[in-house]
């Protein structure tokens, strides 16, 4: 048209400013304004609130304001623009002022101005305005079905207000609803936990077929599915999106791939991402976090590395993705190369990013890197960077190192330490049986008003329970504000963890709550050890009415409970029975066929754990060297002791010694044993020698005995046991005269040994 000279109206800069927008060519816009001063048209209001539109989606919203205040006629479109161009870049304030001057212009505010109004009260969380606005809208006649956008934005502000039942009733009164209402519904019946509700209004839509859900509608239910683990429901509407051929939307392909990951089905989540025809950032994100979250470490990086040739300049989320698969001292090597990476792309600005880092140290077992990244970046860091340090020192088992950061913490005046912070530590001290430590930390509490948090008060109980002050567990118990399943079962665990198991019964029988997996294991371990099967049977029918059977921590708990009880064929028929068998449910019967003398099928069973790939752990050996002990399998059990470094790389510990030293002492081999402890050197413990001492009395070896027990007497001065067992060495030899002056010594010290007791069951028929 320029070019041939047949001229333009302002109709033909509106129509090029539109075009220009459609097209994100906003240097063209800016160019058809010049044009527009330049032909003397900016009186032409249309187009004055087409540049102010442009303007505004530009990012430039001083020139849209600029354009605005320069008009001499402002018509409701004008302020409607200029209203959303402050909207649009995040000014919600600036949005409703513009609104108040529409209002005192004497001009009449339309439905749009009224959305607007309502969108902006919403954004800044204002409800009393938005029900103002609602009692406009009512009285401008504007919440009729002629005006949905004005409902939609009702809806909106409502839900994000927090307020659902006026959102429904707002949404209930619409007689059109359009695919916005109802999406906005959905969105906000589920982040309101509304399950039913979002699957019934599914049903709503499809019935209705003038509306259909969209690539919205279908990634709000995704999203619901993954938080949800409705893996059902995820695979119904990924049918429903194959069908109407929606697939080709890669945010639609993107919440499938989050949905399945999430829904522990990372195969079907792979299998979507290879066989997509296009994939973004987010895609190759979704992908990697999903292989992090199920445990594909290797799969995770592999992908990471794959990603660097198609997206050199990766976001942070997909270095938070792909840190989190490093989580073992395996993966060490390649958490360093990705901090190197960051160092070199300057991702390390971010605190976010540094805790991450943080925590992949702690992780993979490297503490002081943890701690070297933590002091590099101590400019930045807030309470999560130490909540991060304290938190992972605590579930790397790093118990004194997280006291010792706790305490660098408050001497830090700028950071304050959280809830967070303090279970923690609560929990580090309960690990340490650190009592006078966590009155400390009690007392501390009493002054803060997060002593009177629920999470706080069963941080507590555990701590005191673990620490074996079971009056001040209760004491706590007690003066709970708030009593939750999760503090009844502090308690019931804190009492059954200090033998006070009818005390535990007595608890669980006044139990005010529904109980869960956890309730259920801390009773039966106080079934356990009363030793009484009456009441493990009443629990483990409770289990059946409750559909606990399938969990593998109860099962293993069931296990114990009826091998402590004599009864090894309900442990076993337990144990078969057993849908999915846990390592606890395999250490478990392991340690119950070795109870009961059977060390060859303990045996059997071991390897057959192996063969079902599950993890053997030091645990496992614990149980797998007690059945060889008492079993006197000893070269058996000494074969295991010896591979557990080299075959299942788990570095043998006390627990596992004394079982080799006991093997050993019950068959003779007192020589061997004492060598076996003195090549430990500063590893062997009282624990150790006093096995090794009990294996002398029972074998009747006085010289060796009497060398063992000197040396126990100095290490572990208190324990009544070994001069007992040195008394009775003397006493079995004819050395009376010993025996008297060693219990004479008993008596001086004021030594007392522990009662014992026995429970048998009566009337049971």
């Amino acid at each position: 048209m320029i070019e041939v000279q047949t001229g333009f109206d302002s109709t033909t800069l509106l129509l090029m400013v539109s075009a220009s927008l459609y097209m994100n060519k906003f240097e063209h816009a800016r160019a058809i304004h010049c044009l527009s001063i330049k032909a003397g048209m900016l009186v032409d209001i249309s187009l004055g609130n087409a540049l102010i539109n442009m303007y505004a989606k530009c990012g430039a919203l001083s020139s849209s304001e600029f354009l605005f205040s320069e008009r001499r006629y402002k018509d409701v479109i004008s302020w409607n623009s200029v209203m959303r161009a402050s909207l649009y870049n995040g000014d919600p304030k600036k949005s409703l002022h513009y609104f108040k001057d529409l209002l005192l212009s004497g001009e009449i505010a339309d439905s749009i101005s009224l959305s607007c109004a309502i969108s902006a009260s919403s954004a800044l969380g204002e409800f009393d305005l938005g029900q103002s606005m609602h009692a406009l809208g009512i009285k401008l006649c504007y919440l009729d079905n002629l005006h949905v956008s004005v409902f939609n934005s009702l809806i909106s502000c409502y839900l994000q207000c927090g307020d659902i039942e006026a959102a429904e009733t707002v949404f209930r009164e619409m007689v059109c609803k359009d695919i916005v209402s109802l999406n906005a519904m959905m969105e906000g019946y589920a982040s309101n936990g509304k399950i039913n509700e979002v699957f019934d209004l599914l049903f709503e839509m499809q019935m209705a077929d003038s509306l259909q859900p969209d690539t919205v509608t279908l990634t709000t239910i995704l999203t619901l599915c993954a938080e949800m683990m409705l893996s059902r429901e995820g695979r119904t509407v990924h049918g429903f999106s194959l069908r109407r051929l929606m697939l080709a939307d890669i945010m639609l392909l993107n919440s499938l791939i989050d949905m399945y990951s999430k829904c522990k089905l990372v195969e079907k989540a792979h299998h979507l991402f290879q066989s997509a025809k296009e994939r973004d950032l987010v895609s190759w994100n979704a992908m990697i976090s999903g292989y992090s979250l199920n445990g594909y470490s290797k799969e995770a990086q592999s992908l990471f590395r794959e990603l660097l040739h198609w997206f050199p300049n990766c976001s942070l989320s997909t270095v938070f993705a792909v840190l989190s698969s490093c989580n073992s001292i395996d993966s060490l090597p390649f958490g360093k190369s990705v901090h190197c990476w960051q160092l070199k792309s300057g991702f390390l600005n971010d605190i976010l990013l540094v805790n991450s880092l943080i925590l992949m140290y702690i992780n993979c077992r490297d503490l002081t890197t943890a701690f070297s990244v933590f002091q590099e970046n101590s400019a930045l860091a807030d309470t999560a960077s130490w909540n991060t340090l304290i938190v992972g020192c605590v579930k790397g088992d790093h118990f004194h190192e997280a006291l010792e950061t706790f305490s660098l913490m408050r001497q830090r005046p700028s950071v304050n330490y959280d809830s967070i912070t303090l279970v923690s530590v609560l929990s580090a001290c309960a690990y340490l049986e650190l009592l006078n430590r966590g009155k400390y930390l009690h007392g501390l509490l009493l002054k803060s008003p997060m002593g009177s948090e629920t999470r706080i008060q069963n941080s507590l109980i555990t701590m005191y329970g673990r620490c074996r002050d079971i009056k001040s567990a209760r004491s706590v118990f007690e003066f709970c504000n708030i009593l939750n399943l999760c503090t009844w079962n502090c308690m019931i665990s804190a009492l059954s963890h200090n033998k006070e198991s009818r005390v535990a019964l007595e608890l669980f029988h006044h139990l005010q709550f529904e109980p869960n997996e956890i309730t259920i294991v801390s009773v039966l371990s106080a079934c356990t050890q009363l030793g009484v099967l009456r009441h493990g049977r009443q629990v483990h029918a409770r289990v059946f009415r409750s559909n606990f059977h399938d969990n593998t921590f109860i099962s293993g708990a069931l296990v114990d409970m009826y091998s402590n009880g004599g009864r090894l064929d309900l442990a076993l028929q337990v144990f078969t029975h057993s849908k999915e068998k846990s390592e606890a449910s395999w250490n478990s019967m392991i340690s119950a066929y070795g109870y009961h003398g059977k060390g060859k099928k303990a045996m059997e069973l071991f390897h057959e754990m192996c063969k079902s790939r599950t993890r053997v752990t030091k645990s496992t050996f614990v149980s797998l060297l007690s059945a060889c002990s008492h079993s006197g399998l000893v070269n058996e059990g000494l074969g295991y002791y010896n591979c557990m470094l080299e075959k299942y790389e788990i570095q043998p510990e006390t627990e596992h010694q004394v079982y080799v030293v006991d093997m050993l002492g019950r068959s003779g081999r007192l020589n061997e044993a004492y060598e076996f402890i003195k090549d430990l050197h500063s590893n062997s413990s009282s624990g150790l020698w006093g096995t090794l001492l009990s294996a002398c009395n029972y074998h009747g070896e006085l010289k060796l005995g009497r060398q063992i027990a000197e040396l126990l007497f100095e290490t572990d001065p208190r324990n009544v046991g070994y001069y007992i067992s040195l008394s009775n060495m003397y006493v079995a030899v004819g050395s009376w005269k010993d025996a008297t002056e060693l219990r004479q010594t008993i008596q001086e010290q004021g030594l007392r040994k522990t009662m014992g007791y026995s429970l048998i069951e009566v009337g049971l028929g």
